[in-house]
């Protein structure tokens, strides 16, 4: 189901909780939510749709990929971008890293690692960031 953006900044701001097999509606929600955005959004956290659970969707290509409880277990390459946010208006300056070495659970909770690079990277770690309370 499509959900409304939070924009609270008092939510956004709250470190998310662990998510378990229990919040499969929330997985499907945010990427419902993620495809209706999907002119002007690449990525969502939970807590952008007003769940504070540690979920995370984003676009790969034509694809939405969803991770359950990612952790960034590894940043190489860092440099200095711009940013957007659905949830806050305008961009701010961040510093990212180019490679990226992700731990997460799929939909069905098989634990993955992998590594991601360039603007996919940028994106995980906007959205990680979300789950972490960090507001760029």
């Amino acid at each position: 189901m499509i959900k409304p953006i939070n924009h609270d900044q008092a939510l956004l701001s709250q470190k998310s909780k662990l998510a378990t097999k229990n919040d499969s509606q929330v997985v499907q929600d945010l990427l419902d939510t993620l495809q209706s955005h999907s002119e002007n959004c690449v990525g969502m956290a939970a807590n952008m749709i007003g769940v504070n659970k540690r979920i995370i969707a984003f676009s790969m290509g034509i694809m939405n990929v969803p991770m359950i409880n990612p952790s960034i277990i590894s940043m190489q390459n860092p440099y200095h971008t711009s940013e957007g946010c659905l949830s806050l208006d305008g961009e701010r300056p961040t510093k990212r890293y180019k490679n990226i070495t992700v731990k997460y659970l799929d939909v069905n909770f098989k634990e993955h690692t992998q590594e991601f690079s360039d603007f996919i990277a940028q994106i995980i770690q906007h959205e990680v960031d979300h789950c972490d309370g960090i507001l760029i």
